[in-house]
C-alpha cells in the first residue's frame, strides 16, 4: 500500500462553512488525518444547508453541502469554551502537527488557544487562519463572508456588464480561492518546519487572496489610472470573444479568436468566408470596433446548431471553442468519464452518490476518497479513547456534561 504526500501528518480542523473545510479537505485528499471537531452547540452550519433529504433522522447527515467539503476527514464533538474541553483539545495539540481554524478576530484568544498558548502545548505546531479581512488592520472585526470577499477584492468590479454594472460570480468566489492558498500554504510551514524544526503560524485573508489573483489591474491603474471597463463576455483584446446561443433551451457556446489565421478559419467553418475580407472584420483592430454586427453573425450562425457539434467542427480548425456545460452536461461528460475524475461513494446514512475526485495527479500515489464525511460525533471513540487514552466511562462522564456528544441542537441552525 503507498503512501500520500501527507501520510502521518495529523491536522485539527475547527474551521466551518466553505474556505477553511475545502481547505482542510485538500489536506485530507493529500494524506493528511483531518479531525474535524464539532460541539453539539457550535456545530458546522453547513450540515443544514441544501440537504439530500427533508425531515429525515438525523438530516444533519445528509448535506451535499457538508458532506462535500468534509471528506477525507474524521470527526468528533468537543466543547472548546468548557473548561474541561479545553484541556482535551491541548492534549491533541501535542499529538498533531497543525490546527486549522476560520473564526473572527480574537475569538481564539477569547478561547485561551492563541498561538502563543498552542505552541506552549507543542512548541512547533502550525497554525492556519483563515477569515474574511485579516486578523489585524482596521476592518479585523468586521463581519463579512465569501460573497462579500469577492466584491471587497475587487473582481466584483471586473466581471460586471457595461449596461447592468459589477457582477458577482455563481459561487462565493473568496472561499474556494482562500482554501486553496490556506492549503498551499500549510504545505510550504510544513517544508520550513522540516527543515528548521519551528512551526509557523500561517494568516490567510480572503480578500487579500483574491486581490492577488486580479493584480495586472493594479498595475494598469497605478500607470494610467483608469479603472478597466466592464467587458461581460468580451475580450480588451481578442474579437470575437464570448457566448453565443446555440439550438436548444438555454444553450450556449463559447468562442475566442485570438489572431487573423483563427478568424479566417471560423469564416470558413461558418461557410461566410466573405466575412475574413470585409473591411469591418479584416484584422483584430477592426474587428474589435464591430464587435456588435460581427456577434450578430455569429449567433445567427450557432443558433441553428447543437453547442456539440459547433465545438467539434471549430477544434478541427483550431479554433477555441466549448459549449458551456450544466451540471448535468458536466455528469455525463466522456472526456471526464474516462479520466475518471468522478468517484461514487456510499454513506451510512446519506446513501450513495457520485462526486469530483481529487483534482490532481501524482504518477505514484494517486488520491481518491477514502472517508466520507463523518456523521455528527462518528469518530468520538477512535479521538478519545485511542488518541487521549480515556475510558469508556470518562467518555460517557464528557457527554453527561456536555463536553462531548452523539447529537447537535438543531434549533441553533435551523
Amino acid at each position: 500500500m503507498y503512501r500520500l504526500p501527507l501520510s502521518g501528518i495529523r491536522v485539527l480542523d475547527l474551521t466551518t462553512g466553505w474556505a477553511g473545510p475545502y481547505a482542510s479537505r485538500l489536506l485530507g485528499d493529500m494524506g493528511a488525518e483531518v479531525i474535524k471537531i464539532e460541539s453539539a452547540k457550535n456545530w458546522d452550519p453547513t450540515r443544514s444547508s441544501d440537504l439530500l433529504g427533508q425531515e429525515e433522522e438525523k438530516d444533519y447527515n445528509r448535506s451535499a453541502y457538508f458532506n462535500h467539503l468534509n471528506r477525507n476527514k474524521f470527526g468528533c464533538t468537543l466543547d472548546l469554551s468548557h473548561s474541561r474541553g479545553r484541556e482535551l483539545f491541548l492534549k491533541l495539540v501535542t499529538l498533531s502537527d497543525a490546527v486549522m481554524e476560520d473564526h473572527g478576530a480574537g475569538l481564539m484568544e477569547d478561547l485561551g488557544l492563541s498561538y502563543d498558548v498552542l505552541r506552549q502545548a507543542r512548541p512547533d505546531i502550525i497554525l492556519v487562519s483563515i477569515s474574511v479581512h485579516g486578523k489585524d488592520g482596521p476592518e479585523a472585526g468586521h463581519v463579512a463572508n465569501g460573497t462579500h470577499a469577492e466584491r471587497l477584492a475587487g473582481l466584483a468590479s471586473l466581471t460586471g456588464y457595461p449596461d447592468r454594472g459589477p457582477h458577482k460570480s455563481g459561487i462565493s468566489y473568496g472561499d474556494p480561492v482562500a482554501g486553496i492558498s490556506a492549503a498551499a500554504a500549510f504545505c510550504a510551514a510544513l517544508l520550513y518546519r522540516r527543515r528548521t524544526g519551528r512551526g509557523r503560524w500561517v494568516e490567510v485573508a480572503q480578500r487579500e487572496s483574491i486581490t492577488s489573483l486580479i493584480g495586472e489591474f493594479f498595475v494598469r491603474f497605478s500607470m494610467n489610472g483608469r479603472q478597466p471597463p466592464l467587458l461581460g463576455n468580451r475580450h480588451h483584446s481578442m474579437a470575437p470573444h464570448g457566448c453565443y446561443p446555440c439550438a436548444g433551451e438555454d444553450r450556449w457556446l463559447a468562442i475566442a479568436v485570438a489572431s487573423d489565421v483563427e478568424f479566417a478559419a471560423l469564416c470558413r467553418v461558418m461557410g461566410r468566408p466573405e466575412l475574413a475580407a470585409d473591411p469591418r472584420f479584416a484584422d483584430v483592430v477592426s474587428r474589435y470596433r464591430h464587435q456588435d454586427e460581427l456577434d450578430e453573425a455569429i449567433s445567427a450562425w450557432t443558433r441553428e446548431k447543437a453547442p456539440q457539434e459547433v465545438t467539434l467542427a471549430l477544434q478541427e480548425a483550431r479554433v477555441a471553442a466549448s459549449p458551456v456545460a450544466s451540471v448535468a452536461d458536466l455528469m455525463d461528460d466522456s472526456h471526464l468519464r474516462e479520466r475518471g475524475f468522478f468517484e461514487k461513494t456510499a454513506h451510512p446514512e446519506a446513501g450513495v452518490w457520485e462526486m469530483e475526485g481529487v483534482p490532481w495527479r501524482l504518477s505514484l500515489t494517486p488520491a481518491h476518497v477514502r472517508l466520507n464525511a463523518p456523521c455528527f460525533g462518528q469518530h468520538n471513540e477512535y479521538v478519545f479513547r485511542h488518541l487521549l487514552g480515556l475510558s469508556a466511562e470518562e467518555l460517557a462522564s464528557l457527554e453527561r456534561q456536555g463536553v462531548a456528544g452523539r447529537e447537535p441542537e438543531e434549533a441553533i441552525h435551523a
